[in-house]
């Protein structure tokens, strides 16, 4: 395993997982309130490493069939990566938000919370864009590291759930201020700003 290609991997997969949204609201509530902590951690992870897989492993298929997809989608790509990176810089600069954990309750027993938390990855379309299409896309970059790519996006989607989830106690005092997430969001915008470059430059 190529260390540098994994290092990648980890932190692309850490820089599209890590923004506010409704999934890392609801794994951080559960954290908050102590439920079903490790289910709704590892069902987060688990559905992110079959997509990151089913990316990494079809979309270069899909390229060779069709040789056209790899450079149209490496240039979309490189436009929404632009595009993702100047919202995030937007929001680094205007935003006042913070993450939100008042979110209605997911139901007291196991399988009612896991439903909830499979609602909100599987139903959500921007998941598909992130896994399967950006990340299968960028690592058509690593010919011979695609494995390598991959396990560093998958490493870096269970450390970070995990760490959120059980670690919600001291996280949510740190990014309940706006501040947090303005410079969470200002490091976003120049990663993906980067990726962006080298998806264009390594045409």
């Amino acid at each position: 395993m190529e260390p540098s290609v994994f290092l990648t991997g980890m932190m692309i997969g850490l820089s599209l997982i890590v923004a506010i949204g409704a999934q890392n609201a609801f794994v951080l509530r559960q954290g908050l309130i102590g439920r079903h902590v490790l289910a709704v951690c590892l069902t987060c992870a688990i559905s992110d490493a079959i997509l990151i897989t089913v990316g990494v492993t079809s979309f270069g298929k899909i390229a060779q069939w069709l040789p056209f997809i790899e450079p149209a989608m490496r240039y979309g790509g490189a436009a929404f990566l632009f595009w993702y990176g100047t919202n995030s810089l937007i929001s680094a600069i205007r935003s006042s938000d913070a993450l939100a954990t008042d979110m209605p309750a997911a139901g007291h027993g196991l399988a009612q919370t896991l439903a909830t938390c499979l609602a909100i990855t599987w139903l959500n379309p921007h998941v598909y864009l992130d896994t399967v299409v950006l990340l299968g896309t960028i690592s058509t970059q690593f010919a011979n590291g695609q494995n390598a790519f991959a396990a560093g996006a998958i490493t870096g989607s269970f450390g970070f759930f995990l760490t959120l989830g059980y670690g919600a106690s001291w996280l949510r005092p740190f990014f309940a201020r706006p501040q947090a997430w303005r410079i969470l969001e200002g490091g976003i915008a120049l990663i993906m700003w980067a990726i962006a470059v080298k998806l264009v430059v390594g045409s």
